[in-house]
């Protein structure tokens, strides 16, 4: 009597081996031309200016109130009553875009992606390592506030203006 694999059997061994292709299969060799250390077309760009201006970014998107160590200097508390309809404290945190509205998931992957940056390079970030921190800070300090209570997660904020300006105005960026 011939045994049969199932096709369960045969999903995991395939996904064992695909992982081991994907993880050992694939190595990076320095000589290699297209490695991107040594590639031209990644030898002309300002990283360090990139990241500078992303972390910027970030501090401009800040809502709440505003730290002394705020780079942006146009912007303004803001978002300060957030919550105060139910009765909770969700002051802070980032706006998603121009139009005044926290969203928590994204700003959930956001900060992990981040976060995930510093850990790994951390050390070639020199300059901006304390500013990556801070805005990682301001964001775990916000997601804390929205998932306090227990069986809720506040996931959006904002006032019915801002919604209306949401449904109708997205495409338009505005002061907070």
């Amino acid at each position: 009597m011939a045994s049969s694999v199932s096709s369960f059997t045969l999903l995991v061994l395939f996904s064992c081996f695909a992982t081991f292709l994907v993880c050992h299969g694939f190595a990076v060799h320095h000589n290699n031309p297209f490695h991107h250390r040594h590639h031209p077309r990644f030898a002309s760009h300002n990283y360090r200016d990139a990241l500078t201006k992303s972390i910027l970014y970030f501090e401009g998107q800040r809502s709440g109130k505003l730290p002394s160590s705020q780079r942006i200097t146009w912007r303004r508390d803001s978002g300060l009553t957030d919550g105060s309809a139910m009765h909770v404290d969700l002051v802070g945190g980032y706006y998603d875009a121009g139009d005044n509205v926290k969203f928590g998931f994204p700003m959930a992957f956001t900060t992990t992606m981040l976060s995930w940056s510093v850990l790994e390079f951390g050390g070639l970030m020199k300059g901006e390592l304390q500013n990556a921190r801070e805005a990682i800070r301001w964001a775990t300090d916000y997601l804390l506030k929205a998932t306090a209570h227990p069986d809720t997660i506040y996931v959006q904020v904002c006032s019915l203006e801002s919604l209306c300006i949401l449904q109708f105005y997205a495409h338009c960026w505005k002061i907070p």
